[in-house]
């Protein structure tokens, strides 16, 4: 993306971007339209979280602002100004949380790439639903795509997370 002679003519206004993160407040000086996925990974060193389609397709990169899932590589960062973002660093507190145990145990990936993804799909849909159904599993997992396992250890994880979150 290279410039073209009238960006070079125009003065570069940054956002002064408040962000909680993983319970942490930051301040960053950021230009209106970076990404969340690239404010995470490029100024705050963040790489759990995964750059792949960068179209909002595949949910590798997925977080949560305010509770609720979304793709970061969608979100600009005058759309995340004074929320509070979760990553996947942050849902563990001493030990990891049930859901990554789980992926784990079960074999809940391969390549692992999508796994970030994936957990916090998962966590979003246990956030708002403590026992789903196999569909709403289905459904909830709908927008994060993995080329590696076919989909059944991770369903066994999410199935494993549920049973260990509700200690059934």
């Amino acid at each position: 993306m290279g410039m073209n002679k009238y960006d070079q003519d125009q003065p570069i206004h940054l956002l002064e971007l408040n962000l909680k993160i993983n319970n942490m407040k930051k301040q960053l000086h950021v230009a209106p339209t970076t990404r969340l996925i690239d404010i995470l990974r490029e100024q705050l060193k963040m790489t759990g979280t995964k750059i792949s389609c960068e179209i909002g397709r595949c949910g590798a990169c997925a977080v949560h602002m305010d509770h609720k899932l979304v793709n970061s590589c969608l979100m600009m960062a005058y759309q995340v100004n004074n929320t509070s973002i979760c990553t996947i660093e942050g849902i563990a507190d001493v030990e990891l949380h049930p859901i990554q145990k789980a992926f784990l145990e079960e074999g809940g990936y391969q390549c692992g790439y999508c796994t970030p993804g994936m957990i916090m799909a998962v966590k979003a849909l246990i956030d708002t639903n403590s026992n789903p159904t196999e569909d709403e599993i289905k459904e909830a997992l709908s927008g994060n795509l993995c080329r590696c396992t076919g989909y059944t250890g991770i369903i066994r994880s999410v199935r494993k997370a549920i049973a260990m979150i509700n200690k059934i």
